[in-house]
């Protein structure tokens, strides 16, 4: 999850910094992660600052919005109302430590990309992967720079479609939302456990689906690699430079 410095999260969210600090006094939004003297706001308050500008453009007052915040986190454990932030981003976790640190070059192209990508930090000049499970792969590598540049190849090539999907992802869950409760009606506390539930399986079914779709596809590229491999051998009749290393 992201984190983002009070200027950075006026930045990216369109609210300015007197009104973000502002909306913190008035109980409206969630207290930042504190580091040393640094606020720390994570995709949580930059979802509570879209909501709180919608309702705000929508009639609503900032007295009105900080009371049902006030009764939602009284009431559920989700502060985050309208976009379902906690079903959608699932649960909320404090950032996690960087776990094992690579052979690979920090100036080199693959180093560059994997901090850009946010699958990496610079720790001591080392490359240090942030994901326990992505680095305990690598870690089993016998060749830690063939992995990652596979790792990076997965990465690119799924930007754009996993852009696809979670818009098709919001779009269904706004649609529910409004079929559901209506477009200008904020829900009650006891509504908020049946739209989580729908949220959750929403969630659910997707991630079946592209998994079984991912599956499918896979197989029929490994089929038709290795078909391509085996008649590369029978036409050129040099097994020895078609052999895998």
């Amino acid at each position: 999850m992201a984190e983002y410095r009070l200027e950075d999260l006026a930045r990216v969210s369109g609210v300015s910094v007197r009104n973000i600090r502002a909306y913190r006094e008035r109980g409206l939004l969630d207290p930042p992660r504190r580091v040393g003297r640094t606020a720390l706001y994570d995709d949580y308050h930059l979802s509570q600052l879209n909501t709180i500008s919608k309702l705000l453009r929508k009639g609503y007052t900032s007295v009105h919005i900080a009371e049902f915040f006030t009764s939602m986190r009284q009431g559920t454990d989700l502060a985050d109302i309208l976009g379902l932030q906690r079903a959608v981003l699932g649960p909320r976790s404090e950032p996690a430590e960087p776990v094992e640190s690579l052979h690979v070059d920090p100036d080199s192209e693959e180093g560059r990309k994997l901090v850009a990508y946010g699958l990496a930090e610079l720790v001591g000049g080392r490359v240090v992967m942030a994901d326990a499970g992505a680095a305990d792969i690598l870690s089993r590598s016998p060749d830690h720079l063939l992995y990652v540049r596979a790792l990076l190849r997965f990465v690119e090539a799924a930007d754009d479609s996993l852009d696809d999907l979670a818009q098709a992802f919001v779009t269904s869950l706004t649609e529910l939302y409004r079929k559901r409760v209506g477009t200008n009606y904020l829900p009650r506390p006891e509504e908020m456990d049946e739209l989580r539930r729908v949220v959750q399986d929403y969630r659910a079914l997707g991630e079946r689906v592209m998994s079984a779709r991912f599956d499918q596809a896979t197989r029929r590229f490994m089929v038709a690699s290795a078909t391509d491999y085996t008649a590369g051998i029978l036409l050129s009749g040099e097994w020895g430079r078609h052999k895998p290393a």
